[in-house]
């Protein structure tokens, strides 16, 4: 059975160092049908492997330092993105070969699950429908400025290590779309939006949110192998 583990608001480098821990305790089969980590994190900015990564941090030292935000380079997949208050992370923990995932079937399996997890609060969410997607979860917002009317909500970034993933996802729910305006998120020039900001006022709780993501994820998560 799929363990959750929830860490509430955590900072990144302990999160990260929480991660490989229960990386170790998959890998040796204590959690053989994997782990699903939950987690906020204080303001941060996360670059991932793309050689060009850097180059996407639009502010300087100062700015960072005056909004409290940290810069940490990671090991993940993908570019630049930022996590903060208001933000659910989930990093699932998952044995691939266990659930006869590849890495393309795995990465669709997260977008699946946020775009189903989103529709059970009314957002309709979509694969990048541009000619050349992107990874991650999209929506229609009135005030996007992008030529399809679409706005990024959620980003998606993992690494894989002896075929069991870390990171995972990046789903903006209540969070400061201004520290957003810090970078150019994932090298794409493309706006980001929330469910605070499609919603208002009905926008749920980070509680309720994080239910409905474990609901998902572990009802569409194919039958495992052991």
């Amino acid at each position: 059975m799929l363990h959750v583990v929830d860490a509430g608001l955590l900072p990144y480098r302990p999160a990260w160092d929480l991660q490989l821990q229960l990386h170790d305790q998959v890998l040796m089969g204590a959690h053989a049908a994997g782990i699903l980590m939950l987690v906020e994190h204080p303001p941060v900015i996360t670059l991932g492997r793309r050689p060009d990564a850097q180059k996407h941090l639009l502010a300087s030292s100062k700015a960072l330092a005056a909004r409290g935000v940290e810069v940490v380079e990671t090991d993940r997949g993908g570019d630049i993105t930022f996590h903060g208050p208001g933000q659910l992370v989930a990093y699932p923990i998952i044995p691939l070969n266990t659930y006869k995932f590849n890495l393309h079937s795995y990465m669709r399996f997260l977008e699946e699950t946020v775009i189903q997890t989103l529709a059970e609060f009314g957002v309709r969410a979509v694969r990048d429908p541009s000619p050349k997607p992107a990874t991650g979860v999209w929506v229609r917002d009135p005030a996007a400025k992008s030529a399809d009317g679409m706005a990024k909500i959620c980003a998606l970034g993992i690494k894989l290590r002896r075929w069991i993933t870390l990171h995972g996802l990046a789903l903006n729910i209540t969070t400061d779309l201004s520290h957003f305006t810090l970078i150019n998120p994932c090298g794409l020039s493309r706006p980001v939006t929330s469910m605070q900001k499609l919603l208002g006022p009905n926008c749920p709780p980070m509680p309720l949110v994080k239910q409905t993501l474990t609901k998902v994820f572990q009802n569409i998560l194919p039958p495992s192998s052991i």
